[in-house]
């Protein structure tokens, strides 16, 4: 079996980067590992080893809740946990001195209520719903409680079991990374955290993260074919392209960003990159048009000089060497998030939550927000998540959030 280890490794969880993405971040090593965790992620659904998947809840805020070691008292935090002066919050008033509106009311819900868990050390969770965002709807003809916290509906069918614990308890927290270490700022994370070593609380439904059955809904022979022709692809492109231009783009991140965030206007308009030699060409025009604006931006001629020295030095990587490794670097990307879809879809029959999102023309079925695969013994994670579908409709103003008022309604 080859391990996860390695595959991302941050020592705080406040953001992963997307498995394709590793091909712009990660060099010739991170490139390689993006293949690999995908081979290992097909063989985990393949029903040949135990699996470590966990799902990602679209909560929000994220919550951080534990024993502060400098002093042994319980808090409650936000992603300040980790600043360099950490913002942490013990009573109500140190909430009100640095919050407001709905984030302050949610944290001041987790200091009431999280006590009652024994939590131990210190752990990072999504907040899911507080008193009056649970709702009885009807979707489809079919009964459901539902929860809004962000972008997905969360629900599940009327009168289960599941339904009635989350119509009893406060609030609903999902829990999937721990942190241990003497200070905030020397804690290293683990992925994943022991909800069995929580007290049962009255007001607090508290999950974690991991999907349990990974054997109910294996690849079927067809799936394994088509997602192993799409990695034999991968590999073969990966073959393709040259080190050199991996590497330079490691080196330099803000060419990598730049990239990537050019990558995410297709994402939010909900496009398909068809053309790949065109998508270069459209980058090159993206870049250039940014630092134009930005030179426009300027008063003074040092100001605009300045601007046109970091356009040249950007312009300067495009090679004719790389842009035909660019080309096959966003072939490389494709044949990436396609089989990482094939394997999102069969996660997908795994969820015991259904999920919906919310128009103003009613319901519609999604996925999961997406999937985190740790490897148990290194603690390291990959993100894989449907960005044409979740990262499209976090973006669209035809998507209504949880905390928009009308999906309160």
């Amino acid at each position: 079996m080859e391990s996860f280890s390695g595959y991302i490794t941050e020592s705080k969880n406040t953001h992963m980067t997307h498995i394709e993405d590793k091909v712009l971040y990660g060099g010739v090593k991170g490139t390689r590992e993006a293949i690999m965790a995908l081979r290992s992620l097909r063989d985990m659904l393949g029903g040949d080893h135990a699996s470590n998947v966990s799902v990602k809840w679209d909560g929000a805020p994220a919550v951080f809740a534990g024993t502060d070691p400098s002093d042994g008292r319980f808090f409650v935090a936000k992603k300040g946990i980790f600043n360099k002066s950490p913002k942490v919050y013990k009573s109500n008033a140190d909430i009100d001195a640095d919050t407001s509106g709905d984030l302050n009311s949610k944290l001041k819900l987790a200091l009431q209520y999280l006590p009652e868990l024994g939590i131990k050390g210190v752990i990072q969770g999504d907040f899911l719903y507080g008193p009056g965002d649970v709702q009885k709807k009807k979707i489809g003809g079919k009964s459901y409680v539902t929860f809004h916290p962000n972008t997905i509906v969360y629900a599940i069918p009327a009168g289960t079991d599941m339904a009635r614990e989350i119509q009893r308890k406060k609030i609903g927290i999902v829990w999937h990374t721990s942190y241990k270490g003497r200070t905030f700022a020397g804690m290293k994370q683990s992925f994943g955290v022991d909800t069995s070593k929580f007290r049962n609380s009255k007001n607090v439904w508290s999950q974690d993260a991991m999907l349990r059955d990974l054997t109910k809904y294996t690849l079927s022979k067809k799936d394994t074919e088509e997602v192993n022709e799409l990695l034999s692809k991968a590999g073969f492109i990966f073959n393709q392209i040259a080190g050199s231009t991996l590497r330079q783009l490691e080196a330099n991140q803000t060419l990598a960003q730049t990239i990537e965030t050019y990558n995410n206007t297709f994402v939010r308009r909900g496009e398909v990159v068809k053309n790949t030699r065109n998508h270069v060409g459209g980058l090159l025009r993206y870049i250039r048009n940014k630092y134009r604006k930005e030179r426009d931006k300027r008063s003074t001629e040092a100001g605009k000089a300045a601007q046109d020295k970091k356009l040249n030095e950007i312009l300067a990587f495009f090679s004719e060497k790389n842009k035909k490794s660019l080309i096959q670097m966003f072939e490389l990307q494709k044949m990436i998030v396609l089989a990482k879809l094939k394997l999102i879809n069969r996660l997908d029959k795994l969820a015991n939550v259904e999920a919906f999102l919310k128009t103003n023309k009613g319901y519609r079925t999604t996925g999961q927000e997406g999937y985190v695969a740790i490897d148990k013994l290194g603690g390291d994670a990959v993100k894989i998540v449907d960005r044409m579908e979740f990262s499209y409709a976090n973006f669209s103003p035809d998507i209504l959030k949880g905390w928009d008022k009308p999906g309160r309604k």
